[in-house]
């Protein structure tokens, strides 16, 4: 049996202000061709569908138009991550259209939706697809505890072991049914949003700490054969317990420039009678418009630096000693798509460190120091003249209130 894993859409996020749902659709498309021609028999979504838990109207419609397409050619498991919002995308799972499956009940964990053996007697069992909505410690402590009345520890190690708990109990139970019939082994897959110790991390996930910790041990995991994670953006298998495959899909698009050196992608599973065939496969993910960081002074940048950046979204860092006139309005025209342009000047060797700002401090004294941070040079005798008036212009405006 195939599978294609994904996660992390965020339909409705915006880089730096750049509206994105044109290039999530071109993606979406690209899925729908993957299941097609690798006819797959079912897709995993591992949360964060939406960015927000209030998405624009539009991403709705792309969501609901991408299941649609999705659910005609393969089964479609989805679960809510930590931007979803459950109650939201689960509204009208009942009356979702066949081969298309919300799992956002926390409830509903121990129950899989159960994808058919192919073959006759003698082949591979069932496959049990086991949905984990993203755990709030907060919200689902109570609810998971075996006695809600001494709730669980406020961790999301506590939350999610409890959850697949419940998930290898009702396994137990199929495969020794299976057992008693004379059947195959059903195979097991978990589908979860959660941060699992040995992920690596970038800068566009939104924090998930509870009491200060955020991580899940991968053992946490074990008893299935593989783990469809979603939360962290980068594509990478986690080390996990014997007989377990864990893999992040990451997601589609780089929402981040810590993401500039990912290689965006969804995971083709291979299941056969004994668990994953093989190593699981990564499909790389169309790229429609790079993204990168480019570094140099302004005539650096201008000339020959820059000429293979000139499409891609950048974050430009210009490194003249002296801020350059002008230099967001030349940077744009270089490079219409930049996002971000940073004026970085080099270190001076024995250039003083700055103190944190307090109200005991020279405000004059601080405005020089920022002068020289932005320009790497003090303020001429001009600029102080002209700090030194507004500052007694504020003065006197705040004594005549």
């Amino acid at each position: 049996m195939r599978l294609l894993h994904t996660s992390d859409w965020h339909l409705g996020r915006t880089l730096h202000g750049v509206d994105l749902l044109e290039h999530q659709a071109a993606h979406l498309d690209h899925l729908v061709d993957v299941v097609r021609a690798e006819r797959v028999d079912a897709v995993l979504v591992a949360g964060d569908v939406y960015d927000r838990a209030v998405p624009p109207v539009e991403a709705v419609t792309l969501l609901s138009e991408t299941l649609a397409r999705l659910a005609e050619h393969a089964v479609v498991v989805v679960t809510p991550g930590n931007h979803d919002s459950a109650i939201r995308l689960g509204f009208g799972a009942g009356l979702m259209r066949a081969g298309v499956h919300l799992r956002t009940r926390v409830a509903d964990v121990g129950a899989p939706v159960v994808l058919p053996s192919r073959g006759g007697r003698g082949s591979a069992g069932d496959v049990l697809v086991y949905g984990l909505p993203y755990l709030d410690p907060d919200v689902v402590r109570r609810s998971l505890a075996p006695d809600p009345a001494t709730p669980l520890a406020r961790s999301h190690e506590a939350v999610t072991r409890a959850a697949m708990d419940r998930v290898r109990g009702d396994l137990a139970e199929r495969v020794g049914a299976a057992a008693a019939a004379g059947a195959a082994r059903p195979r097991a897959v978990a589908i979860a949003h959660a941060f699992v110790l040995g992920g690596e991390a970038s800068e566009s996930e939104r924090d998930i700490r509870v009491g200060g910790v955020d991580h899940v041990p991968a053992a946490v995991f074990a008893g299935v054969d593989y783990v469809a994670l979603g939360h962290l953006h980068g594509p990478q298998r986690v080390p996990g317990p014997e007989g377990t495959v864990l893999r992040y899909s990451g997601s589609p698009l780089a929402y981040s420039f810590s993401e500039l050196r990912q290689v965006k992608s969804s995971v083709l599973v291979e299941l056969g009678a004994d668990g994953v065939v093989g190593e699981p496969e990564l499909v790389r993910a169309p790229v429609p418009r790079r993204i990168a960081e480019v570094t140099g002074t302004l005539e650096q940048l201008l000339g020959a630096t820059g000429e293979a950046h000139a499409d891609d979204w950048l974050r430009v860092v210009v490194t003249d000693a002296a801020r350059p006139p002008d230099l967001y309005a030349r940077v744009k025209q270089r490079f219409p798509h930049a996002l971000v342009v940073q004026h970085r000047p080099p270190e001076v060797p024995g250039q003083r460190s700055h103190a944190s700002v307090t109200a005991a401090r020279d405000p004059l004294e601080v405005a020089a120091e920022f002068v020289n941070h932005v320009t790497a040079c003090d303020p001429t005798e001009d600029e102080a003249a002209a700090l030194r008036a507004a500052l007694e212009h504020v003065v006197a405006l705040e004594r005549s209130a």
